[in-house]
């Protein structure tokens, strides 16, 4: 049996695709609903009031979360398409010049010119635009954009994330509701940011006051605003 089917590996830089769609989603989720409730919460409006503005702006975020993911990748993956589109072209019209290049970004790393134009002809034997795509141009299956995926992570976890400090209005009695839910978003902040980095193998610690530092002042922000509003009217 082959080493390697002994001593599998499992790289954490697979999950970026759709760790980064999921961790955005439900930091938002989290951020701009419990922001959005603090903030009519401080203007003095009523339970149901509140409970309405969280439940519109989970609707809402979540629509936008899919939407706005969904364009920004869709417009990376007309790029790498574009791109893709050209190389073809490329290596299609000057093949020997194509060899050339592939050879010499190995030489560039350190490959033995003689070699490196061996390993550049046997990659473009096998499959040339590939070869172009990953060495060349940086793209591979981990990195490929896909908008579909990313735009149904974010939405979903949007919703996970704005479901928590909405379920504190229902729970809270009315007069504490803008610190319980402060405090239980700034709570469920940590937790993402403690799941994010432990699912991507980053520092604990820091990626958890990182989240936590931006929720508190986003919802201190909007708190005060709604202060401001309710006093003035």
């Amino acid at each position: 049996m082959p080493r390697l089917h002994l001593h599998p590996e499992r790289h954490l830089v697979s999950r970026i695709g759709w760790l980064r769609a999921a961790v955005l989603g439900a930091n938002d989720g989290i951020v701009s609903t419990a922001s959005l409730i603090v903030g009519v919460a401080a203007a003095a409006a009523t339970q149901g009031d509140i409970l309405i503005a969280g439940v519109a702006g989970l609707v809402a975020g979540a629509m936008s979360m899919a939407a706005g993911e969904y364009v920004s990748v869709s417009s990376q993956s007309d790029t790498e398409q574009a791109d893709l589109a050209r190389e073809t072209q490329e290596l299609r019209d000057n093949p020997v010049f194509e060899h050339e290049e592939l050879a010499d970004i190995y030489v560039r790393r350190g490959v033995e010119r003689g070699l490196a134009l061996q390993v550049a002809e046997q990659l473009m034997s096998k499959d040339a635009l590939a070869a172009h795509a990953q060495d060349e141009l940086g793209m591979s299956e981990i990195t490929t954009a896909r908008p579909i995926q990313a735009a149904l992570t974010s939405a979903a976890t949007f919703a996970v994330g704005a479901a928590m400090p909405l379920l504190m209005v229902v729970v809270a009695p009315t007069h504490l509701l803008v610190w319980v839910v402060s405090g239980a978003s700034l709570a469920f902040l940590a937790l993402l940011g403690a799941i994010g980095a432990q699912a991507g193998g980053a520092n604990v610690v820091r990626a958890t006051a990182r989240v936590t530092f931006w929720g508190a002042l986003a919802m201190a922000l909007t708190a005060g605003i709604g202060a401001l509003f309710g006093t003035v009217v």
